[in-house]
């Protein structure tokens, strides 16, 4: 990560520092994600996770309205070879 310096005026600052306290962030955390949004980041992020979830509902993999039940016992039979073969 790169650092950054910029001038503010001090009553700013402070006001700005006391709002962070309050909402248990801090003033860089704030400017950082100001910057990421600013710079399209988190927004490309958030497009990326909104096309993996519609490629996930497209695939249509799952096992459906009446699909298999799975119980906890299911796994267990089924890592100790017991689980029923069809």
């Amino acid at each position: 990560m790169a650092n950054l310096t910029i001038t503010v005026d001090e009553d700013t600052l402070k006001r700005a520092r006391m709002r962070a306290l309050e909402e248990d962030t801090s003033v860089n955390a704030v400017l950082r994600e100001y910057l990421e949004e600013y710079a399209g980041q988190r927004r490309e992020r958030r497009e990326a996770a909104r096309r993996i979830i519609e490629d996930a509902r497209r695939g249509g993999a799952g096992s459906g309205p009446g699909g298999r039940k799975w119980k906890r016992e299911d796994a267990y039979e089924e890592r100790l070879g017991r689980y029923p073969k069809k």
